[in-house]
C-alpha cells in the first residue's frame, strides 16, 4: 500500500469519525481508534489494538495485535509497538477516591509515554508513564520501563536497564577497539559514546 493510497479500515474496526487516519494506513479487525487520535501516513494498527483519545502517531508506525496505547501517548515516525505492549497513563492508579467514590475523568490527570523516531517496543513490554523512549532505542520483550531510555539503547528486564547499544538496523553494536567507536555490523554506521549517551559519528 503506497502513501497515496486511501486508508484501509476493516468493517470490524471501531474508528471514531473524529480520528485522523493518514493515507496508506491500515486499521485491522477489532482495533479501536478513539476520538481525536491522529495517525500519520502508512501506519498499521493490528487486530484488537487500542489507540486512545488524542494519541498522536507519526508516519510509518506499526502497532501490533492487542497493544494498548493510552492517551496522551506520542509516537514519532517509524515507531514499532509489539504485540500486547502497554503504554500506561496513570502514575497512581485507583478505581476509587479516598472517600470510596468511583473515580471519574475529572479525578486524575493522564500522563503519557513519548517514543522517539525509529524506536521499538518488544512484545508484552510495559512503559510506565511518564517516560521517554529515545530515538532508535529498543525495549526488549517483557521489559518494564520506569525511567527514560537514551537514544540507541537496548534495555531489558524488570525494571528495564541498558544491556547494549543498537544502531538504526536494530542490531547490537560492536567496538573495533576497546576505546574506539561503536559500529553497526549491518550498515557500517559508526557511533560515539560519551557520558552514557550514544550519538552518530560526525562525518
Amino acid at each position: 500500500m503506497t502513501r497515496d493510497t486511501p486508508a484501509r479500515i476493516v468493517d470490524s474496526a471501531d474508528v471514531s469519525p473524529d480520528a485522523v487516519i493518514g493515507d496508506g494506513s491500515s486499521i485491522w479487525h477489532l482495533a479501536q481508534v478513539r476520538e481525536g487520535a491522529t495517525l500519520g501516513r502508512g501506519c498499521v494498527v493490528g487486530r484488537g489494538a487500542y489507540i486512545g483519545t488524542g494519541v498522536k502517531m507519526g508516519d510509518n508506525c506499526k502497532v501490533q495485535n492487542y497493544a494498548l496505547v493510552y492517551e496522551p501517548a506520542s509516537l514519532e515516525d517509524g515507531v514499532f509497538i509489539g504485540p500486547a505492549v502497554v503504554l500506561t497513563n496513570d502514575t497512581y492508579p485507583r478505581a476509587i477516591n479516598p472517600d470510596g467514590s468511583l473515580k471519574s475523568a475529572h479525578d486524575w490527570k493522564p500522563v503519557g509515554v513519548t517514543i522517539r523516531r525509529g524506536a521499538s517496543i518488544g512484545a508484552r513490554a510495559t512503559c510506565v508513564a511518564p517516560v521517554t523512549i529515545g530515538a532508535w532505542a529498543t525495549v526488549a520483550a517483557g521489559a518494564v520501563v520506569v525511567k527514560d531510555v537514551p537514544d540507541f539503547a537496548l534495555v531489558a528486564g524488570v525494571p528495564a536497564r541498558r544491556i547494549a547499544w543498537v544502531g538504526k538496523a536494530g542490531v547490537p553494536l560492536a567496538r573495533e577497539t576497546p576505546d574506539g567507536p561503536w559500529v553497526c555490523p549491518v550498515t557500517g554506521e559508526r557511533y560515539v559514546e560519551s557520558d552514557g549517551r550514544l550519538s552518530e559519528e560526525s562525518a
